[in-house]
């Protein structure tokens, strides 16, 4: 962790803020990485969980963009609508959220380094694990719910074409595989 900390903290600040992205397919370890990473450099999280719904994979992004980066990049408080996980098979919106202006920040979140956030973010890290891996993950925490594995294997699908199309971890900054903390 001291390395990709120290790797974070020699990056050039963007418009004043050091935005790290974590980014990855669903179950391969983004959120645990970004706890450790929060901790270790002291800076909030914004969980892109808090914007996806099972039946909008990508579309979120304008709102995100509009409540969170832009806001964040002009040294102004995040102020966003999140997601009811109450109505998990919808995508009704839910509470409002406000995260303050910090001088480094990380999103977590399946696309949050897409390509529209190129020249936007400091550094991006890519997290990746086995997709029979991934799966069992997710269905190891969702998988008491009806449909779980037709939503994951869906959700999957969709994460590949979307992130062969986008080329995002091409572009990402360091690499990191979790198959060996299974």
């Amino acid at each position: 962790m001291d390395q990709v900390v120290a790797a974070v903290a020699a990056r050039q600040q963007v418009n004043g803020i050091r935005i790290v992205g974590i980014d990855g397919p669903s179950g391969s370890g983004k959120s645990h990485l970004a706890r450790r990473l929060s901790e270790a450099l002291a800076a909030p999280v914004i969980e892109v969980d808090d914007f996806v719904s099972w039946d909008n994979f990508a579309g979120w992004w304008d709102r995100f963009d509009t409540q969170v980066l832009a806001p964040l990049l002009r040294g102004e408080d995040a102020v966003y609508q999140t997601r009811d996980w109450t109505d998990w098979y919808g995508d009704t919106l839910g509470e409002w959220k406000t995260q303050r202006w910090s001088p480094a920040l990380i999103f977590e979140g399946v696309t949050c380094t897409r390509r529209e956030t190129i020249g936007r973010l400091a550094y991006t890290i890519w997290v990746d694990a086995p997709a029979p891996l991934r799966l069992a993950r997710g269905l190891a925490r969702d998988g008491s719910l009806a449909g779980a594995e037709r939503l994951w294997r869906n959700w999957m699908a969709e994460e590949e074409k979307f992130f062969a199309s986008d080329g995002t971890r091409d572009r990402a900054d360091l690499i990191i595989d979790t198959a060996e903390h299974g």
